[in-house]
């Protein structure tokens, strides 16, 4: 009681400033959204959703304007149903898709010039969480195992396939250039590793203490969203500190230049915007209706959000 009574006050200390913000606009899915991205140059979401389709969204209109549908597969008891959509990516024109597959097994697609090509199916026997290019010919993905490889699409053939450790994995995030990867699992340790060679840059000091749902990356800056209640920030040469909550952390995200984080802290799916720097509460964004999926910043002021349903909400502020 003691416990909660302190980390209320100080959220109560910090919030006194906070602005309460409801979404400028949404945007309506086909079904759950699992995963976005967003495409800056040309102004375009991507959503994956539970029932088997990517949906281009334009952004300043909030309409869709194409679909990607996948094949529909067959479940254990022998009823069809939609492929759900657990993680996607871009480059160039290329679309990197994980979805559920046979058996309990997940597929692995890239859809290019209106033509979707299965990488990995139930042959693989892989259990992949989470797929994201290096370049345009070559995949990092990682198993439930916490297994990672670097898949090359020109030789098919893994460049590395790595154990990263015995607990189950939880999430990756690629740096901006490509050059490494921030990868956490159900111990709550963030390691970093090069991801040409998949050696380990460094492990950082364990500051969660359970599992990490999800973890971002950019500009040597790493935020952590975590099943103990804390956000963790590791900033560019400066130590690491943890903000307390009284919520499961399922989704975190941050800010294009890393001057702002975001994180989904509280039972309303709220989200807070805080200043890295400084630590300061800045904004409190509401008008989210079930459990966050994923957090995207657009830009330094502009923020989408998906959960376990069928609006996606933007916020300027």
């Amino acid at each position: 009681m003691i416990r909660i009574a302190l980390l209320l006050i100080a959220f109560l200390v910090q919030g006194l400033s906070m602005e309460t913000l409801t979404p400028t606009k949404s945007f309506q899915a086909k079904g759950d959204v699992q995963d976005i991205f967003y495409d800056k140059n040309k102004n375009i979401l991507y959503a994956a959703n539970s029932n088997g389709s990517v949906e281009l969204f334009d952004v300043e209109s909030s309409l869709v304007i194409k679909t990607i549908e996948l094949p529909t597969i067959i479940d254990f008891i022998g009823d069809v149903m939609p492929s759900k959509i657990y993680s996607i990516d871009v480059i160039e024109e290329k679309l990197l898709i994980v979805s559920q597959g046979m058996k309990g097994y997940r597929n692995l697609w890239i859809y290019e010039n209106d033509t979707l090509t299965k990488i990995f199916d139930i042959d693989k026997k892989y259990f992949l969480q989470k797929a994201s290019f290096i370049d345009k010919d070559r995949i990092l993905f990682a198993l439930l195992s916490n297994q990672v490889g670097l898949y090359n699409l020109k030789t098919e053939e893994n460049e590395y396939f790595m154990q990263l450790s015995h607990s189950s994995f939880s999430h990756f995030k690629v740096s901006v250039d490509k050059k490494s990867f921030a990868s956490t699992d159900e111990s709550g340790i963030v390691r970093l590793f090069n991801t040409q060679d998949g050696i380990i840059i460094k492990t950082l000091e364990a500051l969660n203490l359970d599992k990490v749902y999800q973890v971002d990356y950019k500009n040597d800056v790493i935020l952590t969203a975590g099943q103990d209640r804390k956000a963790v920030v590791y900033p560019t040469n400066a130590q690491a500190y943890v903000l307390h909550f009284d919520f499961l952390l399922y989704s975190c995200a941050l800010s294009t230049n890393s001057t702002y984080g975001a994180v989904s802290y509280n039972e309303k799916n709220e989200i807070l915007v805080f200043d890295i720097a400084n630590k300061r509460y800045l904004y409190n964004l509401i008008g989210q209706k079930a459990t966050l999926t994923q957090i995207l910043f657009i830009s330094e002021k502009e923020l989408i959000a998906s959960s376990d349903s069928n609006i996606i909400n933007f916020w300027k502020f």
